[in-house]
């Protein structure tokens, strides 16, 4: 088991190698992660090194492709850091990045806190507490060489592959009146190419995401909180992209993302 010291000590060692953008092969066995929790608890160090309150949480691993995409047989959950949140509009840099894709995701902004309670939340609970509806692009990446194959501990550690986040516009004011599992989605570079899905492949439906998010943090003792932002994970096979792409997210009648890499 990892003492609080040598789980800062993995904290700081993975936020030396992003302030970097260089990479590591695994943690040092005295700081590895043995559990999900453990690593969770590293993780956790990430949100007392940032200097702005917690923008939300991510969830990785909630479609198949993600998760062959990064070793894992189920999802994880992250922190959304807000110093790296990108506005619509903006453009952000790969510079640093190397896993290079993008994933189209829908993201609910929460209008009630949801702490932890004795039993597990449902559905309708947490739909009730939910306050809007985002569409949202993440551009993730890992501090490890091969984060397919380190393991959900560490990958977790590493703040379960958050790197930059888009928030795009709110969807449309009907959002829910739909069934999101249904929801066509692709994402494609201009002239280039294109990868189709739907909310279905986000855990059957990006709601079911945010209740296992929702009891994931009840799991650890965390609230999740009144404003913060939960992105479900990519409803298609991750995009991969390079420096000067211009990236098109369309949802359908919900809307749709613009997004430019800088060159």
């Amino acid at each position: 088991m990892l003492t609080k010291a040598k789980e800062r000590e993995a904290a700081s060692l993975i936020a030396q190698h992003w302030e970097e953008g260089s990479q590591l092969h695994t943690l040092p066995e005295l700081l590895r992660p043995a559990s999900r929790r453990e690593g969770y608890s590293i993780q956790a160090h990430f949100e007392t090194m940032s200097a702005q309150p917690l923008f939300g949480w991510k969830i990785a691993a909630t479609s198949d492709g993600g998760q062959r995409h990064i070793g894992v047989d189920g999802p994880l959950a992250g922190r959304l850091l807000a110093e790296r949140v990108i506005a619509a509009g903006d453009i952000p840099s790969l510079r640093g990045n190397h896993m290079r894709v993008a994933e189209p995701e829908f993201a609910f902004r929460m209008a009630k806190s949801l702490p932890p309670q004795t039993l597990p939340y449902e559905r309708a609970k947490v739909l009730t507490a939910v306050d809007t509806l985002f569409l949202g692009i993440e551009l993730p990446d890992s501090r490890f060489v091969d984060f397919a194959n380190v393991g959900g501990p560490q990958l977790i550690a590493d703040n379960a592959c958050a790197h930059q986040f888009i928030l795009g516009q709110e969807a449309a004011e009907d959002w829910r009146a739909c069934d999101l599992s249904r929801q066509h989605v692709s994402i494609a570079v201009a002239d280039g190419i294109r990868h189709e899905g739907s909310g279905g492949a986000v855990l059957g439906d990006p709601v079911a995401a945010l209740v296992w998010l929702v009891n994931e943090l009840r799991s650890l003792d965390i609230t999740l909180e009144r404003g913060h932002v939960v992105t479900t994970g990519t409803a298609t096979i991750p995009l991969p992209i390079e420096p000067g792409h211009h990236i098109t997210a369309d949802f359908g009648h919900l809307g749709q993302i613009q997004l430019e890499i800088a060159s």
